[in-house]
């Protein structure tokens, strides 16, 4: 049996229903400003970026389930969790979509910054727009910061991993949101 095969993918439907029974401990895996943001009631925040499954506390009788925004992050989680001992680790498949998708209530906080996802368009577009103009109009040498980022979205769209997003979750105002576990 490989690992993956006990990694256990539940629906929305599914969630909602144990969510009701009071029957899980519900851990989001996206990062504090991602969380701040948007999230599933009753979540616990435990970004994957610091994530150490020796802080997740089994509770008697419910179930652990991690969710994130794609459900690429929570089977990065869960495997993490079947390699520090766990049995078997569920996670919701397709992450907060599929939970909104579904018509179920979700909590949000107009206070929160805006999403990391956006933080980088901004960012990346901001850095390809100053070296084109500061290329054109300073030195072609300037041209290669463009390429540089553009570089970095290319790894970023094919490693699904985004550095610059990283880098951005560490600033003071991503960090100040959040319950971490």
């Amino acid at each position: 049996m490989t690992n993956n095969t006990r990694i256990q993918e539940i629906d929305a439907q599914t969630l909602k229903q144990w969510l009701d029974d009071r029957a899980v401990t519900l851990v989001d895996v996206r990062e504090t400003a991602e969380y701040a943001t948007e999230r599933i009631p009753g979540a616990n925040l435990h970004p994957l970026s610091q994530f150490d499954p020796q802080k997740l506390l089994p509770v008697e009788g419910k179930t652990l389930v991690l969710y994130c925004q794609s459900g690429n992050r929570s089977t990065k989680a869960a495997q993490q969790c079947l390699e520090a001992g766990f049995n078997t680790v569920v996670h919701l498949h397709g992450g907060i979509p599929t939970w909104k998708n579904a018509g179920y209530a979700i909590e949000k906080n107009q206070n929160a910054p805006i999403s990391l996802f956006r933080q980088v368009q901004i960012v990346a577009g901001s850095l390809v727009f100053l070296g084109t103009v500061l290329g054109v109009l300073v030195s072609p040498n300037f041209l290669l910061l463009s390429g540089f980022v553009g570089a970095g979205l290319v790894f970023a769209g094919v490693t699904n991993t985004c550095a610059m997003g990283l880098l951005l979750a560490k600033l003071p105002y991503n960090q100040q949101f959040g319950n971490k576990l």
